[in-house]
């Protein structure tokens, strides 16, 4: 029996995870963690009274390190589900996680259908010299670009470099932020859901593959309990639900 920590138990995400925790046979909750109305006020203290295995991460980008720091210096495995962190945090995490003999899974989206974009698009990146990936939110999102796009950009930059911005005349910032690579453009503007798109294109045609997030957190929920099960697995940090979809 696994038991669980959920950071942000009380939020979009993290309270119908704690229902489907409670729900598991093979899971227990053993503490939600908020500001207000959860069994704990912070993670702190949470590590110190509750025995558990898992901590899960769905609170804000300025928090999250902190956390996933003292998590896995209390012997905990980690789940991230909370965007911002870059790609130097992961390599520091993955450091620290691999001291403790712990594991860490994190995700910039833990859909089933986010996590196969972020694989196709990787797939066809290793044949393609050019692609941009944009990044749309509503307009109160702090971070830019999205736990998503950054994570698909980073991916992308794996597979190979893109080929732009020679000789550019202009701004640069006119041609969205350099992420590992690749060119993102995060629009955040009122009455836009939480969506990404990524844009592969040779002289002759192109492909656009995109992921739109609807109303519901149930696809959250599924990918992070496949992660919370699974997490002790694996040593360091493994970034990307595709990598446990698509070994």
């Amino acid at each position: 029996m696994l038991r669980v920590l959920i950071a942000g138990a009380t939020g979009w995400t993290g309270a119908p995870l704690a229902e489907a925790v409670r729900a598991a046979d093979d899971l227990e909750l053993a503490g939600g963690i908020a500001r207000s109305g959860a069994d704990f006020a912070s993670v702190e203290e949470a590590l110190a009274a509750a025995e558990a295995d898992v901590l899960v991460d769905y609170t804000k980008p300025d928090v999250v390190r902190g956390h996933a720091d003292a998590a896995l210096a209390a012997g905990l495995h980690v789940v991230v589900g909370t965007s911002g962190l870059t790609a130097a945090d992961y390599a520091e995490l993955d450091s620290a996680a691999r001291a403790a003999g712990r594991g860490v899974i994190a995700a910039g989206n833990f859909s089933v259908l986010a996590a196969t974009l972020l694989h196709a698009a990787t797939l066809a990146a290793r044949h393609v010299a050019h692609w941009e990936v944009l990044d749309y939110a509503s307009a109160g999102k702090p971070d830019a670009p999205s736990g998503s796009a950054r994570e698909l950009a980073e991916r992308l930059g794996e597979a190979a470099a893109a080929d732009h911005d020679h000789d550019l005349i202009g701004p640069p910032e006119a041609r969205g932020a350099d992420v590992a690579g690749t060119r993102v453009h995060s629009l955040r503007l009122p009455g836009y859901a939480l969506s990404t798109d990524v844009i592969l294109a040779t002289a002759g045609e192109r492909l656009v593959v995109r992921h739109e997030a609807g109303a519901s957190a149930d696809p959250y929920v599924a990918g992070t309990l496949l992660a919370i099960r699974r997490v002790g697995e694996v040593t360091g940090v493994l970034r990307g639900l595709d990598r446990l979809l698509f070994p």
